[in-house]
């Protein structure tokens, strides 16, 4: 009974969002209230919803700060001359901005920090996707792929959850995963030019046509200068210094997230906009954004305390290991790849490394195949978890990319389940997981 609440939770809700039937936060928060309720949790579903809560809090905290810090940086000009270095290379060109932003999101994610890669991505290139009339679904798109690629690095969570849930070493996971990486990579960039000669075609010479010129003839297109009242183009060294430091330390872990970006909005806010009126004006021009991201966090958290408080987690795991049939356990290393692609989805990650991979990995024990394989064909599935309504970084992508998270979902599934299964054919090409395992 309860495995068939928790299937039917997660597909009406993932219905109503697609559908546009309801908002993403106000389905978060009805759609497990109402299952919890109809599986008799009535009671107990206040403490479950709190747990929720306060698990997701420092990270609606994070984000609230980082959105009016990166908005405060972008008021002030600090992103203008990047915009414009870029816009010179690529000439104005849609496929190469696509292309490039692929490139740029994968560079910054080698710090393993989604919500860093989102802020610095987004606040990079968005401006020249708006001034070109670039779908921002696409910037969304490219992005989101190229975090799913580099959250399998041995610093960016699930690589490290693997090992420790199985006892094995990282690097034995991690090493030979780097051309397999660097394959799915390729595809993530052939992808990226596919969708930027889509926009090219839909968008013809008119959005590439301006003023200036690019190094190879092209038009380009001259991003619209800021608001002079805001700007503080004097402050640009200070405020680039004060960036620099602020990804110094989130990189060195030296202090919490929402700590340093609670004291790097502060100082941004008093140096910038010295005067109590400015920093009430610049917090009231970034509170549109800042709302919608935060109340999503915090509407995740009532998904995710009543999913994870009514064991319906526990029981979607059961079943589906239950549904694998015996003679698929020679075959367990690919059962696990594919298992891990809807598992990181509807579950958290810490949910499936340590709850479901180790079972897995039991399982496939008895044909052969090591826990270290099983670990790499685990890894696959991070190709589609960030778009898991369980993600919270994922709300901040979305909300700086200012796309609806419905609609971001639809557009990116089937190329990020492209990308799992390229990734997939390249472990069995390059040996890293088996096709078939033997009997021990």
């Amino acid at each position: 009974m309860l495995t068939l609440l928790a299937y039917s939770m997660v597909i009406v809700f993932m219905a109503l969002i697609m559908t546009k039937r309801l908002s993403a936060m106000v389905a978060l928060i009805l759609v497990p209230i109402a299952f919890g309720a109809i599986g008799g949790f009535g009671p107990e579903l206040g403490p479950m919803m709190l747990d929720g809560v306060k698990k997701l809090a420092p990270t609606g905290v994070m984000l609230m700060f980082a959105i009016l810090y990166f908005g405060v940086m972008i008021d002030a000009g600090l992103f203008d001359p990047v915009v414009r270095v870029i816009l010179k290379v690529v000439g104005g060109d849609p496929v190469k901005i696509i292309m490039g932003t692929f490139v740029l999101a994968a560079l910054v994610s080698l710090d393993g920090d989604g919500s860093t890669t989102y802020m610095i991505t987004c606040a990079a290139m968005l401006p020249l996707y708006k001034r070109l009339g670039i779908s921002r679904l696409v910037l969304a798109c490219v992005i989101m792929m190229a975090g799913g690629l580099m959250n399998i690095l041995p610093w960016g969570g699930p690589t490290a959850r693997a090992a420790s849930a199985l006892g094995v070493d990282v690097g034995s996971l991690f090493v030979p995963m780097i051309l397999p990486m660097i394959v799915t990579g390729m595809w993530g960039l052939f992808v990226a030019f596919l969708l930027g000669r889509r926009e090219r075609n839909r968008l013809g010479t008119i959005a590439l046509m301006s003023a200036g010129s690019g190094h190879d003839g092209h038009t380009v297109p001259e991003v619209a200068a800021g608001d002079p009242l805001i700007a503080r183009p004097k402050l640009l060294w200070f405020n680039f210094l004060l960036t620099i430091g602020l990804m110094v330390l989130l990189i060195l872990g030296t202090f919490p997230l929402p700590a340093l970006f609670i004291v790097a909005s502060a100082i941004a806010l008093m140096v910038n906009y010295p005067s109590l009126h400015e920093q009430k004006e610049r917090i009231s021009a970034h509170a549109a954004n800042i709302v919608p991201v935060v109340s999503l966090i915090f509407a995740a958290g009532i998904f995710v305390g009543i999913l994870s408080g009514t064991k319906m987690v526990d029981a979607i795991a059961h079943s589906v290991i239950g549904a694998v049939p015996g003679w698929m356990g020679p075959y367990m290393a690919l059962v696990t790849g594919v298992l891990s692609i809807p598992f990181t989805f509807f579950v958290s990650n810490d949910a499936f490394y340590f709850g479901i991979l180790p079972i897995l990995a039991k399982a496939a024990a008895v044909y052969g195949i090591g826990a270290a394989e099983i670990g790499r064909a685990s890894l696959i599935g991070q190709q589609v978890h960030l778009l898991s309504p369980l993600v919270a970084s994922t709300y901040l992508l979305v909300g700086l990319a200012e796309v609806e998270f419905g609609d971001h979902q639809r557009y990116t599934l089937l190329w990020a389940l492209s990308a799992a299964v390229v990734m997939m054919l390249a472990t069995v090409a390059f040996g890293v997981i088996p096709i078939i395992g033997r009997i021990a």
